[in-house]
């Protein structure tokens, strides 16, 4: 495939690939047969998405696509246990993990049992001390005071600590791998359980929490009552979802796209806290989800107290939820920096070991657990192979991964721990979790590599660039911009439309921060359209665009609304540029 406007490698040596033929035809079909803008068209064609399709896809509603739960193995009887010890008014605890999800699918229970004036223990356990997932001692404490444990976004691997807590029943809902037994739970609800088709595997916990409450508010209809408004919880499962970034397609795009309308109610106040902190001026879309509000929350469980974040989202109480996203906006900023301090390090490690082989790796003294998933994800990008970080703490290894698209790394970690080269490992697909001792560092990370390059890690190069078309300025309009989100949520496994600005001048460039790079460009024709890079001085970018010497370039990014004194603008934001006529 040729590259887009001859753009072999741009000024960050990347390729730019833009629409085939048979997209481009598809592209006109949808163009003529909707009249929509050629811009949408592109992005639907890019969707796969045929003209017949369009305006379902466009307008998608919930109950189209939302599956029957009973689907998914034992959802009937978890339902069922949870009414029950409502109706007997029994001691309910929640175990959630630390992360979004956990604490979202947390919340969603604390919200749903507050309807029937009921109450539930949440236990959270600590990153540095407990690890992820249930532990033996906070099982069996658990088991002693309560008749019901619900695990949430955990506890399909936990079989010694279910095994514990025999003095209660245990309820599991959850998304990650399976193993090839499960632990002896009254009912394991996994889409991912190896027993499952996978057709519901893309659902974050909280996803799959949500539907085990639309299974109960089946059974409570049956029994002719009344339950609580499941369409209110959205908020908080298309919260989980992209910042679990859980692939927003099918269902998961439609539970995203009525979660950021219930969140723009403002009504939770724990989110509407946290967007205040977070200076957040307009109603949240996926973007903020992702990289304004997700990592906030996850900020406690990160280098805080672990049960910030669901305390965050579950709570009623607008001054507490004010206090509460204070301490987490204050944790942000210093996981901003310790991760800052970790990232150099691995980095420069993962370099002298060289970044072409099919697992980057690093591994540190010291390195915060609640950082190394945050800087494996910016190894991954930087490098398009999956990554591995482990922090140190004398023999004891904890670490995380991110992996790349269509490569499982959440199987390969799992193969691993049965091999006994790791202590514990677990996952799903672009994500995963392990602890080593330094004994098994190099052996495990060996074969590691060695399974990811049998998926194909390491062939690729520099991630080609990939976009949608070219605009020129003119078309480039609030409008334009409106209908394009028409397609969205944008996120993992649907990306935000990309274009590219063909032969721009550069009117104006200016420094913003230690980083970033803002300027405005033009065609001569229509006034200029202001862009911002951010990181761009993290690479050649920066530099070039802010010395450009009157040079022209072709200018590639996501077009997104400006809204400032109540006017709307449209910005650029600018992903990667190439000098014209190169």
């Amino acid at each position: 495939m040729s590259a887009f406007l001859g753009v072999a490698s741009s000024l960050t040596g990347r390729r730019w690939i833009g629409p085939g033929i048979e997209m481009q035809r598809q592209a006109d079909l949808l163009e003529q047969a909707t009249a929509l803008p050629r811009a949408l068209a592109l992005v639907l064609a890019r969707r796969g998405v045929a003209a017949n399709e369009a305006e379902g896809f466009l307008a998608p509603k919930l109950r189209d696509l939302l599956p029957d739960p009973r689907e998914m193995r034992d959802m009937e009887q978890a339902a069922a246990r949870l009414l029950s010890a409502v109706k007997r008014r029994e001691r309910i605890a929640i175990f959630a993990d630390y992360d979004v999800d956990g604490g979202s699918s947390a919340a969603l229970l604390i919200a749903w049992l507050r309807h029937f004036g009921r109450q539930a223990t949440l236990y959270v356990p600590d990153r540095i001390d407990e690890g992820y997932g249930p532990n033996e001692p906070a099982m069996e404490a658990l088991a002693r005071d309560h008749d019901l444990i619900l695990c949430v976004d955990c506890g399909t691997l936990s079989h010694g600590p279910i095994a514990a807590a025999k003095a209660a029943d245990v309820v599991v809902l959850d998304h990650h791998l399976g193993g090839e037994t499960l632990p002896e739970a009254l009912a394991v609800v996994n889409p991912n359980r190896q027993d499952e088709d996978g057709a519901l595997g893309h659902l974050c916990a909280a996803g799959v929490v949500f539907l085990c409450l639309v299974e109960a508010g089946r059974q409570i209809r049956t029994a002719g009552e009344k339950g609580p408004d499941l369409m209110a919880l959205l908020d908080l499962v298309a919260l989980a979802t992209v910042a679990d970034v859980a692939p927003l397609t099918g269902v998961n795009r439609a539970l995203v796209r009525q979660g950021l309308k219930i969140m723009a109610e403002r009504q939770r106040p724990g989110l509407v806290a946290l967007a205040d902190v977070a200076r957040l001026d307009s109603a949240p879309a996926a973007y903020h989800l992702g990289y304004v509000l997700g990592p906030r929350v996850n900020a406690g469980g990160r280098i805080g107290k672990a049960d910030l974040g669901a305390r965050l989202l579950s709570t009623d109480n607008p001054a507490e939820a004010q206090s509460i996203a204070e301490r987490l906006e204050e944790l942000n900023a210093e996981r901003r920096e310790i991760e800052a301090a970790v990232r150099a390090a691995a980095l420069a490690q993962a370099e002298d070991r060289g970044l072409e082989a099919p697992l980057v790796w690093a591994a540190g003294e010291g390195w915060h657990p609640g950082v190394v998933g945050i800087v494996a994800s910016r190894l991954k990008e930087l490098t398009n192979r999956p990554a591995v970080v482990i922090g140190f703490d004398g023999d004891e290894g904890k670490g995380s991964g991110r992996s790349v698209a269509g490569v499982d790394l959440g199987v390969s970690i799992q193969k691993l721990a049965a091999e006994g080269l790791l202590t514990k490992g677990g996952g799903h697909r672009m994500a995963a979790g392990l602890s080593l001792t330094r004994e098994m560092l190099e052996p495990a990370m060996a074969r590691l590599s060695e399974l990811l390059a049998r998926q194909g890690a390491g062939d690729a190069g520099p991630a080609d660039l990939r976009l949608d078309g070219a605009l020129m300025p003119g078309a480039a309009t609030p409008d334009l911009v409106t209908r394009l989100e028409e397609a969205g949520p944008y996120g993992a496994s649907a990306p935000a439309p990309r274009f590219a600005f063909p032969d721009m001048a550069i009117r104006f460039a200016k420094r913003a921060g230690e980083s970033h790079l803002r300027i405005s460009f033009s065609d001569g024709i229509v006034p200029p359209i202001d862009a911002i890079a951010f990181g761009a001085f993290d690479g050649p970018l920066g530099t070039a665009l802010e010395n450009h010497g009157g040079a022209r370039f072709h200018l590639a990014g996501k077009l997104d609304i400006n809204t400032w004194g109540g006017r709307q603008k449209v910005q650029l934001r600018l992903d990667d540029a190439a000098r014209a006529g190169e």
